[in-house]
């Protein structure tokens, strides 16, 4: 079985299946408000279990998905730094946690908390601690 990640598509003993989505998954689009390609949380998906409508995380903006649009540039372009609890993150801003993997930082919540976006869920994540 071999899955393309960009389109989604599985294919398996000579049949092809697109990839189905759940809400609260994340998938990459261009916000247009925010002018960013980052992760989008899936906010309903279609019968067929495609995605139809994503929310932003930063902006809260709520818009339509197109699969198979090409993106500007990549995400690994954008790959992060590995995640140290000792240092201040920013709203926006990529790190790669050794358990979660890629994530990115949607907003600062307490002085040493951070909510990060990963491919599976948001997580609230500690940074700016004094070792």
């Amino acid at each position: 079985m071999t899955e393309n990640i960009e389109t989604g598509v599985v294919a398996a003993a000579g049949k092809i299946e697109k990839r189905t989505y759940v809400v609260g998954e994340r998938v990459e689009k261009l916000c247009t408000k925010c002018e960013v390609e980052r992760g989008h949380v899936v906010a309903s998906v279609t019968k067929r279990g495609q995605v139809s409508r994503v929310t932003c995380p930063i902006c809260q903006t709520r818009s339509s998905f197109k699969s198979g649009v090409k993106m500007s540039g990549g995400r690994a372009s954008q790959a992060g730094a590995p995640y140290d609890p000792t240092r201040q993150y920013r709203a926006g801003q990529t790190l790669v946690h050794p358990a979660f993997g890629l994530g990115e930082v949607t907003a600062l919540v307490e002085p040493q908390k951070i909510d990060v976006l990963f491919a599976d869920r948001m997580r609230r994540m500690i940074h700016g601690r004094s070792s």
